[in-house]
């Protein structure tokens, strides 16, 4: 309930007018919102949790970034292969185990490996996982990664 209040706050610092209606809006939709995320989404976020994201928060937009230049640079490799005059693929599924221990944290390395071309997640069990890479070379640097790295210091920063 802590952080219907937190809602509403957002709610009128958004809105940037205060009027009965929007107080009485704002507050049925922080409540509605809370119920939602506990109940629904199964989250039991409180203040504590949410300040605890905002301190790493400079670490995601960092992750962002190499995940983006990741991806651009695996599209570049792509595109030498498309273009080259004999197209040389040797899809390989590699299996690994990832140090990672929380869920969220090795559920994003699975997207951030997917989203990188040239390889695809198939399946996270616990801490494996099968990702099928469309060359020997592309799947070589999937353990210890840096998407693993990165994920690891975030789950460290969480935790201290």
């Amino acid at each position: 309930m802590e952080l219907s209040l937190v809602y509403f706050l957002l709610w009128l610092i958004f809105n940037g007018r205060i009027t009965f209606e929007i107080i009485i809006a704002g507050a049925l939709i922080s409540f509605m919102l809370d119920v939602f995320i506990r109940k629904v989404l199964h989250l039991n976020l409180t203040v504590r949790n949410l300040l605890k994201a905002v301190k790493i928060l400079p670490y995601i937009v960092m992750y962002i970034i190499v995940l983006l230049f990741e991806i651009i640079r695996a599209n570049f490799s792509i595109i030498r292969r498309v273009l080259a005059p004999n197209i040389n693929v040797e899809p390989c599924l590699v299996k690994f185990r990832t140090p990672l221990k929380t869920e969220a944290a090795r559920v994003a390395l699975a997207n951030s490996i997917t989203l990188t071309p040239g390889t695809i997640t198939v399946s996270l069990e616990g801490d494996n996982l099968l990702v099928h890479a469309l060359n020997k070379d592309m799947a070589e640097g999937l353990e210890g990664s840096i998407f693993e790295r990165m994920l690891a210091g975030m789950e460290g920063k969480l935790n201290a």
